[in-house]
This record gives structure tokens, C-alpha cells and sequence, in this order.
């Protein structure tokens, strides 16, 4: 994969920055919790698949019960009439939880699109949690509307609600909470490579920067490389010189800050030179991944897992992305496409970390900006704040609802507004428990999730 001179520049202020994070905490690494670097004997990793747009959440979770799929209906009837059969009960995957006797008689069902994650589900390797959106505090409908209950900043907003999902701040925030879980067990692999912990395949840095970790951005397939020395190949000289000015192999200036971007820029190519030449020797998976972008994403991601060893990597954070979701208008055309998508790239992965025998040791889970409201808007829907999320994996105690789905109407105590939903969980609440985990304490784990002292109740499904 190529980038451009823009995207380079950027690229290497974030090695920049890297490089002033791994010098400043030297001897911090050294002394730090000696009793989770002891611990941390295993591998694990977190994967973050981030659904950009605010996915629908009313469209992937379908009431199902009679009484509430009838309100349902009744409520999105212009939509489901563009619709035809696809969301008619009989053809909907109807879900049974462990916990059904939770909702008091209540059904919900996934989207027909969704067969894969069905049987995920019911087999008990995947869980859902129900509402979960950014909060400061418990909130209900009458908090929410007299002003009662301070309520996080710029709601309803694509780039500030992705930041506040990413790092509980709006957008302008400089870390995020898998960057926090990273920094907090970088102790616990004092062979390793940081510059390896916390990977993105592109976008949502974010969400991967912590105080002492910064993410490395890997391509499809492989490294980020350069165009000008890509289009170089067949001229060896030229490129050989191009490429000692690119890593400042000749520099001898004695300015401090010069002399950090000399050392990132030749940290940046001999990072990209072991990445390579760890994944020469990446499992080649009889698994088949689809060809659209979240399966290729996710494809680079199980390949990188793959080469663990190889990186020496204990601990990693991983976050891909995935657009469209913003569906104002055309629904109906788009949402099939998109959950089809999901369904086969995710089970693709979960397959293929069971070819290496890491189904127990790898959690996937899926995020969105926000939900979307109940009303539409005749083909569409509108921004909404809690929605509905998946987590996947071995270790997930799966075929639960964790959290609540409220019913499918206006006017409850969740509803702020066109059936737009108050989260019942909050992201800190969501993030905890992979958080424990990965291996974090108490103390680190409220540093990584600081509003999550504001809330009493506790999720178990890790």
C-alpha cells in the first residue's frame, strides 16, 4: 500500500511523537508494576471494528415477540415497506439468550443479513450489549430534558461522538482508552516492540494513542510504503540514495529536536523493514476471507496476529474501520450490503484465529459513532446516541444480552426524542471488562476509563 507526501508528513510526526513517548518512559518501563510484567505470559489481543456513520441499530436488533414487532412495524412502516419481505417477521433470526427471562416475555431477532453472527451467537461465541453509548452519568428521559444530569458534550455529532467513543473526550482529545490498556501492559513484554502493541489498518489513531504508546499503521498487505522510492524500483541507485536522505542516515546536526525527527524517520523504515520480514512468514489461512475492504482489513489484522512471536508480542490493540453508515436516505439499498459485510468479514476472522488455535486468546468488538432513531425520515433515518454492539470470541460469555434493549416506542425513560435511545451503558461500562481481561488493575483501569467510578453496575461478559 502507498501514501502520498501529505499522508508521509503525517505519518511521521506520529513516529515523531512515538519516538518521544518510548525515550520518556524509559525507565518507567523498568520499574513498572513488576507483578503484571510476571503475569503477562500469554498472548492477547482486542480488536476494534469501528462502523463509522452511526449504524442502525433498530435495523440490526428487531423486536421480535408479536406485540413489540407489530409496534415496531407500525413506527417503521415507510421503511419496511421499502423493505418488502426482508424484515417480515418469519424471515428475521430469532435470538435466544441465555438470560431471555431478563425482558419479561420480550424477543428480539437479528437481520436476516446477519446469519453467520446468528450462529455465532447462539453457539455461544458472541455476545450482544444492549444500548451502550457515551456518559458522565446514569441518565434518564427527565434528567436528560430538565438538565439535570451533566451529559457529554456535542451530542448527535459524526467527529465528536467517534472521539468520545474513542477516548470519553469530543473531538480535539489526545488519548484513547485501548491506547491507555496498551500503555498499562507494556510492562508486561519487555522484549517486545511498542511500536507493535497498538495497530491500525487506517484512520481512528485515536482511539490506539496513549502516554506511552502510539499506533503503527499497516497496509493490506504489509507496511506502509513510499511512493516516490515505490516508483523507484527500477532504479536501484537513485533509490538507494533517496532512500539514505529519507532515513537521515547522514545527518550530524545537533539540534535536539532535529536530531528526534532523524531518529524517527530511521525508526520508521526499520520498523517497516522487521514488520515485512515478520510477515514472510504469516499463516496462510485456509480461511477465506471476503474481498471487500473490512475483509481485507481484517485479513492484515489475523496475519499480524499470526507473526506474534516473531514481533514478540504478548499484548495487542487493533482497530480497523468501516464506512457507510450514515443512512439518511437510501436505507433500504445500503443496510443488506453493510450487515452482509459485517457478518462475512467477522466470521472470517473468528474462523480464522481458530486455525491458530486462538479463538480463547483474541476479542473482537464493534462500535459505531452512534445508534439511529426509531422515526425515519421516509428512506432514512437520523442520528441517534446509544446503540446496540457485538463481542466476539472464545473467551466471551456468549448466547447474553448484557445491558438492556429498551422497547421499541416513544416516550420511555430512555427515548430523548423520535425514539433516539439514552444509552443504559456507558462506553466505560462496555470497555471495563475487556480492560480486566487484558490484564489491567483496578487503578489502571480507571485511569484508562476515568467516568466509570460514576457508574455501580458491572458487566461480566469476558
Amino acid at each position: 500500500m502507498s501514501i502520498n507526501r501529505r499522508q508521509f508528513l503525517h505519518g511521521l510526526g506520529a513516529a515523531a511523537a512515538s519516538s518521544a513517548s518510548f525515550a520518556a518512559m524509559g525507565n518507567t518501563l523498568n520499574v513498572f508494576n513488576q507483578s503484571v510484567a510476571d503475569s503477562v505470559n500469554d498472548y492477547k489481543a482486542i480488536v476494534c471494528v469501528f462502523l463509522l456513520g452511526g449504524m442502525d441499530n433498530h435495523d440490526t436488533i428487531i423486536p421480535y415477540d408479536q406485540a413489540s414487532y407489530d409496534r415496531y412495524a407500525q413506527i417503521r412502516a415507510p421503511l419496511l415497506s421499502r423493505y418488502g419481505n426482508r424484515r417480515a417477521r418469519a424471515n428475521l433470526l430469532v435470538m435466544s439468550p441465555n438470560n431471555s427471562a431478563t425482558f419479561n416475555g420480550r424477543q428480539f431477532a437479528m437481520a436476516p443479513e446477519l446469519p453467520k453472527l446468528h450462529a455465532l451467537f447462539q453457539q455461544g461465541n458472541a455476545a450482544l450489549v444492549g444500548n451502550v453509548g457515551p456518559l458522565i452519568h446514569p441518565l434518564k428521559r427527565n434528567d436528560y430534558e430538565n438538565l439535570l444530569v451533566k451529559t457529554p458534550t456535542r451530542l448527535f455529532s459524526h467527529n465528536d461522538q467517534q472521539a468520545t467513543w474513542m477516548s470519553s473526550s469530543p473531538e480535539g482529545a489526545q488519548f484513547g482508552w485501548g491506547g491507555f490498556f496498551a500503555d498499562a501492559l507494556l510492562a508486561g513484554n519487555p522484549n517486545g516492540s511498542p511500536e507493535f502493541t497498538t495497530i491500525t489498518s487506517g484512520g481512528n489513531e485515536l482511539f490506539l494513542t496513549g502516554s506511552h504508546s502510539f499506533p503503527y499503521q499497516i497496509g493490506r498487505n504489509g507496511s506502509i510504503g513510499i511512493e516516490a522510492l515505490e516508483d523507484l524500483n527500477g532504479n536501484a541507485t537513485l533509490r538507494e540514495r533517496l532512500l539514505a536522505h529519507f532515513k537521515a542516515s547522514q545527518f550530524t546536526r545537533n539540534n535536539i529536536i532535529e536530531q528526534d525527527v532523524s531518529h524517527s524517520m530511521t525508526a520508521f523504515f526499520d520498523s517497516n523493514t522487521k514488520y515485512n520480514q515478520s510477515l514472510a512468514n504469516a499463516t496462510n489461512f485456509t480461511t477465506q476471507f471476503p474481498t471487500t475492504d473490512l475483509g481485507s482489513q481484517l485479513r492484515a489484522v489475523a496475519r499480524t496476529i499470526s507473526v506474534r512471536d516473531s514481533l514478540a508480542m504478548k499484548r495487542q490493540v487493533f482497530i480497523v474501520g468501516m464506512g457507510g453508515f450514515d443512512t439518511h436516505s437510501a436505507q433500504v439499498q445500503a443496510m443488506p450490503r453493510l450487515h452482509q459485510q459485517i457478518d462475512d468479514a467477522v466470521s472470517a476472522f473468528y474462523q480464522s484465529m481458530g486455525e491458530l488455535g486462538l479463538n480463547n486468546n483474541v476479542t473482537l468488538f464493534t462500535a459505531s459513532d452512534f445508534g439511529r432513531t426509531l422515526a425515519v425520515n421516509g428512506d432514512g433515518t437520523d442520528h441517534g446516541w446509544g446503540g446496540h454492539h457485538f463481542v466476539v470470541g472464545g473467551a466471551v460469555n456468549g448466547k447474553h444480552i448484557y445491558g438492556d434493549i429498551p422497547n421499541a416506542d416513544f416516550g420511555h425513560d430512555h427515548d430523548a426524542g423520535s425514539g433516539r435511545l439514552i444509552p443504559s451503558t456507558s462506553v466505560e461500562q462496555f470497555a471495563e471488562p475487556l480492560g480486566r481481561w487484558f490484564g489491567l488493575n483496578e487503578t489502571q483501569i480507571n485511569t484508562a476509563l476515568p467516568n466509570l467510578r460514576n457508574f455501580s453496575t458491572r458487566l461480566n461478559y469476558l
